[in-house]
């Protein structure tokens, strides 16, 4: 059908109705503000004015619509003319996407669809098999509501036979790329920098820019950068190493998953940027730059494993923008449009740039919390023990979860008398300033152990230290970032004594141990909470003992272990089921760990294990001794014996004589009953000197004429270790010595 055949045209004469049908027809499509199409009933075109660019001319004239603006999707948009066609209801915008053969690249219509009915009503022409059904779930949507087909609209609806369709076709394409870019920006500002890894930030970067502005993109980030250093001043040198951080691309890029530009450097790899490339222009004088990419673009050739990837992936587009900030270099981005699409303009390299700032931004506030974090793990490390000590009665094994926080430890002390002190503590926060604090806490409870002091004792003093910390950081500046960091700390400190097989266990603001008896049954340690050790308020720390059977396992651990209320019952149960399976310890604290739920982000946890033992009998000599002047001779005697029978040398033998000689003067002389000796053989020989005084001697120097106040001061210069420890019933006196290759 031509336009002379359409009823438009067949007026009923010069001067009558039919002319003014034509003036109005010819003014409409001569001053319409929009393009105007004229179909007929199988959708061909019969007649568009000059605002339809490149599609007014006789070529197209009889040509279906869907043809004549090569639409991505043809079948749905017939689809919905026909449903016009068919009378149910006029179609208003409705965006479909296409291309025009006299303009490059892809176009975006917005369509209004009408339909022209007739005054007489000749027979309805013959719809195709096939053309009218049921939309497809991807077809368009109709803005004008849901088409039934069962209507009963038709060619003979009223208002006349359906003669064609009148149809508004407004090219919207810089309009929806102007949206497509803010939308691209506003997805950037909502998905980058909420995350303070750099990996993640470039991942969600990409992601935030692919499919929607590029078809597909690369972040490579200067290598250093990545290990925490600081990032180089531009220009970047041409032998800088860059590594991927992130990649993606749309569905419709070629290459197969893994590849695209840059192919055979995946997630990962590190290159070098090619001199006289884009690439190094961009890092060179920090500018971004828009390149065509055509077969015969002549810097290919200086990277030919990047040109053969480029013409897999069928890019032709391609916008290099540097990520810097305040003159630094800390990368690139790639951004690369393929096939069909749209070629960047200068405002898409606007966009990019805008975009490419952001980004650097949240890399650069990555790297530092990632400098600073790794800094403050290293600073943890290094504070916390570096090998498992030997223990006389108990066997210890711990796990240290890496995490953001890096004010977690544990310790296992070796008190006098085969005890063993068992600690686990935090830091409550993140960065170098918790490790700090860490570390000064771990120092003072190590040299509050040397003393013997009590547990609940132990965590007084330290909490008197944490209060003066606290003042300390009161006293900073208004400005100091400290001021507004809170100090939160929590300590738990038990001591195992394997002669009595007690535990003493006081807790500072931190969960409780739990204990598990060699016979798979949970023991209860009902301790008593004390106040945080940052806490303001002060309060009493009181301690609770339990007596263990040999071969029972404690476990102190962080509060991050304990994630909700069946974390407890999950560590006993599998406390008990290692006890039946005889596995190590080491391998109880990893079923610990596993057996965690999936949805546990722990910010960095301790746990310490401990199997509690007796000092065997042959190791281990006991003495009940009178309170009498025969004492010290009769002790001599006895020590002599039992050393020779251990196979000690004579050195060793001479010495521990004069020390046990020396402490039981002292007890006899200064003491009460009850008075008891004690040789006790491990790593080091300890003495120790049990009497019922609470006084304590003191080591003095004595003058030259002094006749006593030596006996002291041989036994320090004599013993590698010496000390008083308190308890209920008086005080022991004890030494350690070394052994001759004991080390």
């Amino acid at each position: 059908m031509s336009y002379a055949d359409t009823p438009a045209g067949a007026g009923a004469g010069k001067d009558g109705p039919g002319a003014l049908d034509d003036a109005l027809l010819e003014a409409l499509f001569a001053q319409s503000a929009v393009g105007l199409v004229v179909l007929d009933p199988q959708l061909r075109l019969v007649r568009a004015n000059s605002l339809v660019e490149g599609v007014g001319t006789e070529e197209y004239i009889g040509l279906p619509f869907t043809e004549v603006f090569r639409l991505d999707d043809p079948d749905g948009c017939e689809r919905l003319l026909r449903r016009v066609l068919a009378g149910d209801g006029p179609v208003r915008d409705h965006l479909v996407r296409g291309r025009l053969r006299q303009i490059p690249g892809d176009r975006t219509f917005l369509v209004s669809a009408y339909r022209l009915a007739g005054t007489a009503a000749p027979a309805a022409p013959a719809v195709p098999a096939g053309s009218v059904g049921p939309a497809s779930p991807d077809s368009p949507a109709d803005p004008a509501g849901p088409a039934s087909l069962d209507s009963p609209a038709g060619p003979d609806s009223p208002g006349g036979p359906t003669i064609g369709l009148l149809s508004a076709v407004v090219d919207v394409t810089e309009r929806e790329r102007a949206r497509a870019r803010e939308a691209a920006l506003a997805a950037v500002r909502d998905a980058v920098g909420g995350s303070l890894d750099v990996a993640a930030t470039c991942r969600s970067f990409i992601d935030a820019l692919v499919p929607g502005f590029a078809g597909a993109a690369v972040v490579e980030v200067v290598d250093e950068v990545l290990r925490g250093a600081d990032p180089p001043v531009g220009p970047l040198p041409p032998e800088t190493p860059l590594r991927r951080a992130a990649t993606g691309r749309c569905a419709t890029v070629r290459p197969a998953p893994g590849d695209g530009p840059h192919r055979g450097r995946p997630v990962g790899g590190t290159r070098r940027l090619p001199p006289r490339t884009p690439y190094a222009l961009a890092v060179a004088d920090l500018r971004p730059r828009l390149v065509p990419l055509t077969a015969d673009t002549p810097w290919l050739a200086a990277d030919p494993d990047g040109a053969g990837a480029l013409a897999q992936a069928g890019a032709h587009s391609l916008i290099v923008v540097p990520l810097t900030l305040r003159g630094a270099v800390l990368g690139l981005l790639s951004l690369y449009r393929c096939g069909p699409a749209e070629p960047f303009d200068e405002d898409d390299v606007s966009l990019a740039a805008t975009a490419a700032t952001r980004a650097a931004l949240a890399i650069d506030n990555a790297r530092r919390y990632e400098r600073e974090h790794l800094i403050a793990s290293t600073v943890q490390r290094r504070l916390l023990p570096q090998a498992e000590r030997h223990q006389a009665a108990v066997e210890t094994a711990h796990v240290l979860l890496p995490g953001r926080d890096s004010g977690c430890w544990f310790d296992a002390i070796a008190l006098s008398g085969a005890r063993t002190a068992l600690v686990v503590g935090g830091v409550a926060g993140e960065g170098l300033q918790s490790a700090i604090a860490m570390g000064q806490l771990r120092t003072v409870i190590q040299a509050l152990a040397g003393l013997d002091l009590e547990p609940e004792e132990v965590l007084a003093r330290l909490k008197e230290t944490a209060d003066r910390l606290a003042g300390e950081r009161a006293a900073l500046p208004p400005s100091d970032a400290l001021q507004s960091e809170e100090l939160r700390a929590g300590c738990v400190y038990g001591v195992y004594d394997p002669f009595t097989r007690t535990c003493t266990v006081a807790r500072a603001g931190h969960p409780a141990p739990l204990a598990v008896g060699p016979d798979g049954r949970a023991v209860a340690l009902d301790v008593p909470e004390g106040p945080g050790l940052f806490d303001a308020d002060g309060g009493l720390f009181a301690p609770a003992a339990v007596t263990l059977e040999e071969g029972s396992l404690l476990a102190f651990c962080t509060g991050d272990l304990l994630p909700d209320e069946h974390a407890e019952e999950r560590i006993t149960r599998t406390l008990a089921d290692g006890i039946g399976s005889g596995r190590g310890l080491q391998q109880l604290g990893d079923d610990i760990v596993y057996a965690l739920p999936d949805d546990t982000r722990s910010a960095g946890a301790a746990l310490l294990l401990a199997r509690t033992g007796t000092v065997s009998d042959h190791r281990v000599a006991t003495w009940d001794l009178a309170q009498d002047r025969t004492t010290p001779a009769t002790a001599r005697l006895l020590v002599r014996d039992r050393l020779q029978g251990w196979g000690l040398d004579e050195d060793t033998v001479d010495a521990t004589e004069l020390i046990v000689s020396e402490l039981v003067t002292n007890a006899v002389r200064y003491g009460t009953p009850p008075l008891r000796l004690r040789l006790l053989l491990d790593t080091t020989l300890t003495c120790e000197v049990h009497d019922g005084s609470t006084a304590s001697p003191h080591l003095r120097h004595a003058r030259t004429v002094d006749e006593g106040g030596r006996g002291l001061f041989i036994v320090s210069r004599l013993a590698a270790h010496w000390g008083a420890r308190h308890g209920p019933d008086g005080k022991v006196l004890w030494t350690e010595q070394n052994l001759p290759g004991s080390g």
